[in-house]
């Protein structure tokens, strides 16, 4: 049985092996673990799903190889297939419904028509694939039109300075057109008008410096940070929050929680985890801008799928809260610290980080007053959240207290929302937090 490099979300077109626990000659049985492998956003051992001997190892520990490729031959269960270089030209992935997870060339390295895959196991399967037909997809998961790529092969366009205009970043025909315009492209994670990566050498040549090149995480974020700052039309709302009493409701929580045995409260709340809750229900308040962008239409959500980005080395990750709207503080707070633990090790599932409503980015622990933060496309809201700060209010009675305070930022998709929905709902999400067990009911 061929062993494939399986697919790990929809956007990624690689991986990486980075450990074998098998060795050429061992037995396997189904359940264990024969790899590791590590993506542009997680890590992820993947098992045998049957028994027999691992025959060959074809990619190496260290060494990157497509979805789809054949990375090991299990005998004893299947005729294997003849040695192949690794190196050898295999056919990009094309976009495969859930479930679907690697595309192999049609044997003879012609054209062919796609049959219907034969499913093996989530995490193998056998699919003969057109190789001159259907979308192909560049390192970090961005799909190229066929017609976009044979525009680019005739005008000599190199697609990885190419930025698509299409859902998750599909380059299309009219991409290539554009470019042909402008008469010029520029390297991934620089704007189109930006310097070449010689022209900023030169301009340090006589400075000491080391070249950093970018792994597979930081390459994608410049990629679609720059594809959603030139294609989204942002626009951004700032409002100041009293936590006061959010603070004073966390402290009583936090002291009558349950105690383990050790006896250390069972749970302890976060501020972010009332600010999730505020969040998701302010969606629920404004309905209208709990949704994401389609390109030709607009999906409307039922539930506030709260992301939450996470800094984890070399970059970030954005776990996703499912229905935060239906579930108790104690609750986010313990699923929040499983899946951002997990998120530091990047051992999230795709289903863990993909989709969400809007995302939250909170910086206040960094001393960070104020920002705005760059939409992640398809969500079409994001709300920055700054530190807190002693801050003299007028009360009722023309008297002055200190009270907290937060200042945040609601960066919004105008395709989406206009400013007057956005600021509806930054007022529902102040009511909540400032009042915060209206959130809880």
């Amino acid at each position: 049985m061929n062993v494939l490099m399986p697919q790990l979300g929809e956007t990624v077109a690689e991986g990486k092996i980075t450990k074998w626990f098998k060795a050429a000659g061992d037995a396997v049985k189904p359940g264990d673990n024969l790899f590791e492998i590590e993506t542009d956003k997680v890590s992820m051992e993947v098992p045998s799903t049957t028994a027999g001997m691992l025959e060959e190892i074809r990619v190496a520990a260290g060494e990157v190889a497509p979805v789809g490729a054949i990375v090991a031959v299990i005998s004893g269960t299947a005729e294997a297939a003849p040695p192949v270089p690794f190196r050898a030209p295999v056919a990009p992935p094309q976009a495969s419904p859930p479930g679907l997870v690697a595309a192999m060339p049609s044997p003879s390295g012609s054209a062919a028509v796609a049959s219907a895959p034969i499913r093996l196991d989530p995490f193998f399967e056998v699919r003969t694939a057109a190789r001159n037909y259907g979308p192909a997809s560049l390192p970090g998961g961005t799909v190229v039109t066929p017609l976009a790529r044979r525009l680019a092969a005739e005008g000599g366009i190199d697609l990885n300075r190419v930025s698509g205009s299409g859902p998750r970043g599909r380059i299309r025909a009219r991409d290539i057109e554009a470019v042909r315009a402008r008469g010029r492209t520029a390297p991934i994670g620089t704007p189109l008008s930006g310097p070449t990566v010689d022209e900023v050498k030169a301009l340090y040549r006589e400075r000491p410096f080391e070249e950093v090149a970018l792994d597979g995480m930081r390459a994608t974020i410049a990629r679609r940070l720059v594809q959603a700052k030139q294609t989204i039309p942002h626009f951004y709302l700032t409002a100041d929050v009293e936590i006061g009493r959010l603070i004073k409701l966390r402290e009583e929580a936090n002291a009558s929680a349950p105690k383990d045995a050790d006896g250390n409260p069972a749970i302890r709340l976060s501020i972010n985890d009332f600010f999730i809750k505020a969040w998701a229900a302010a969606l629920q308040r404004v309905p209208t801008a709990n949704a994401v962008w389609a390109e030709d239409r607009i999906l409307r959500l039922e539930h506030s799928d709260i992301a939450v980005a996470v800094a984890i080395e070399g970059g970030l990750l954005t776990p996703v809260i499912r229905a935060a709207e239906l579930k108790s503080l104690g609750a986010i707070s313990a699923e929040m610290r499983e899946l951002s633990g997990r998120a530091r090790e990047r051992r999230l599932e795709p289903s863990e980080y993909q989709g969400g409503s809007s995302t939250i980015s909170n910086l206040g622990m960094y001393g960070v007053r104020e920002f705005t933060a760059i939409l992640a496309p398809p969500q079409a809201t994001i709300l920055a959240v700054g530190a807190a700060r002693r801050q003299p209010i007028e009360k009722r009675d023309g008297g002055i207290e200190f009270t907290s305070v937060i200042t945040v930022t609601l960066s919004g998709d105008h395709r989406v929302l206009d400013g007057v929905l956005g600021a509806e709902l930054l007022v529902a999400f102040k009511g909540f937090v400032e009042q915060p067990v209206t959130a809880l009911v």
